[in-house]
This record gives structure tokens, sequence and C-alpha cells, in this order.
């Protein structure tokens, strides 16, 4: 039975495997690969934090990651079909392994925070 995002381990094994499938997408995967190169073990831990405070509350994550993203933009312009294919492949990853009110959540955050992300860096 697949259950609701209940903690840090869950928000762990979801993001593991919202990025496995960033690593190999066609649309998205180039930024994280090749234009960032991002360092992974660096990279993991920091998401954990932020999707923990985003969901628990926890106070894990400080970072402004509108900066981050206004920066990664500048270096590679992200555009409207980046964030549409970050948001399926996230939304596939939360369905593929947790269903309840916190998976619910999980989803409408992304939603949201790539919203305004797209107002702010694209428009």
């Amino acid at each position: 039975m697949i259950q609701d995002l209940i903690n840090r381990r869950d928000i762990e094994k979801l993001i593991i495997a919202f990025y496995e499938k960033v690593k190999i997408d066609e649309t998205i995967g180039y930024i994280f690969n090749d234009v960032v190169k991002v360092n992974w073990e660096k990279h993991l831990p920091v998401m954990f934090d932020f999707w923990e405070n985003a969901l628990f509350y926890t106070g894990t994550y400080s970072r402004d990651n509108m900066n981050i993203h206004r920066h990664l933009s500048y270096v590679t312009p992200l555009r409207k079909e980046h964030f549409e294919q970050w948001n399926k492949l996230f939304i596939q990853s939360v369905d593929e392994n947790f269903r309840g009110p916190n998976a619910e959540l999980a989803k409408q955050r992304a939603i949201s925070i790539s919203t305004v992300m797209q107002i702010k860096i694209i428009a």
C-alpha cells in the first residue's frame, strides 16, 4: 500500500526518485548535467532540507532559491517548458510513491513555487 509523506525519510525517497527522472530527461536534464554540472552529493541534502521545510515547516532551509534560479536563468535562459517539465516529473514522482494529504500538498507547493518563479524569472 502506498502511504503519505510523513517524515524526512519520505522526503528523501521522493527527491531521489524525482532527480533520477530529471537526470535523464531530454527537456531539463541538460540544465543539471551540462550547464550546472550538479554535484548530487551536495545538492540532494539541500533539496531534502528545502522540501522538508516546505511540507513540515522544520526551518531546515534558509537559502534564497529565487536568486539562485535567477542566476541560473542568466546562465541558460529558463523557459516555460522547463518549468512545465519540472512540474510533470515532480508530480509523477509523488504519484508513483505517495498518496495522502501531504502528497497532495507537495504537488500543490511544487506548482505554486514553479508559478512564482516563472512570473519573476521569465516575465
